[in-house]
């Protein structure tokens, strides 16, 4: 008879990732937390507010947010703001959740660095299978660090092992997602890259996500890049390609 030992199981919880729902509405944080820790891979932390939720990211560091963007007091753009201003969680996944449907809302979440938009009424299951796919495109970019450490071009110096990015010397700060975006272009330089690909690659999953997201974060980071910005050109009806 099979008997599962406490090592055993105290090797599966360490591999548990740990994902921080911050929802104020107590039956959806329920809801989520139960859809998430459904396949035993997952460990969900709740926060009822912004304060609750920064302190909490204070106290570990999440894998994944999924973040409520309606909360009293603080709300969820002023945290995810204040997330990505903090070193230690400005590249974590943060996946908004909110009623709020209009493409302009959708633009301004991306803009404050939100990586995924998830609008209510929501499936548990697509979201938890948006979780599931930040988690696995955060361990492949891992991965990946060793196809190319630095990228050196007349303008552009990017460092992905130190995970830094500077334009006629002068230091560009990026979001993980633009960050990420920007290593994929260059690994695959001078190609035509479609939107589908960059989804898949750089979004972790190959639906579920409106293309409009592509081109939002291609012109975030071209603003960024400056005078480096015309390095990413667009291929009508193609998609985007890095040139040198």
């Amino acid at each position: 008879m099979y008997v599962e030992t406490s090592t055993m199981t105290s090797e599966r919880v360490r591999r548990r990732r740990r994902v921080l729902v911050v929802e104020d509405e107590p039956d959806i944080a329920e809801l989520i937390k139960r859809t998430l820790e459904r396949g035993g891979d997952l460990q969900v932390d709740l926060a009822m507010t912004g304060e609750a939720a920064l302190d909490k990211a204070t106290e570990f560091l999440p894998d994944a947010i999924i973040l409520d963007l309606n909360l009293p007091r603080l709300d969820g753009l002023e945290v995810c703001r204040i997330l990505r201003s903090r070193e230690t969680s400005a590249t974590v996944p943060i996946i908004m959740l909110t009623a709020r449907t209009s493409e302009a809302e959708r633009i301004r979440g991306l803009d404050v660095g939100a990586d995924d938009y998830v609008i209510k009424p929501f499936s548990p299951r697509e979201l938890a299978a948006r979780v599931r796919a930040a988690l696995r495109r955060v361990k492949a970019a891992e991965a990946d660090r060793g196809d190319i450490e630095v990228y050196k071009g007349a303008r552009l110096l990017a460092d992905f092992d130190a995970v830094a990015v500077s334009v006629d010397g002068s230091s560009i700060r990026l979001t993980r997602r633009e960050f990420e975006l920007l290593r994929f272009l260059i690994q695959n330089r001078n190609r035509v890259l479609s939107r589908d690909r960059l989804l898949e690659r750089v979004w972790g999953y190959e639906h579920s996500i409106e293309t409009r997201s592509v081109d939002v974060h291609i012109g975030r980071l071209r603003s960024k890049l400056g005078t480096a910005g015309d390095q990413i050109e667009t291929v009508v009806g193609l998609g985007y390609r890095f040139v040198e």
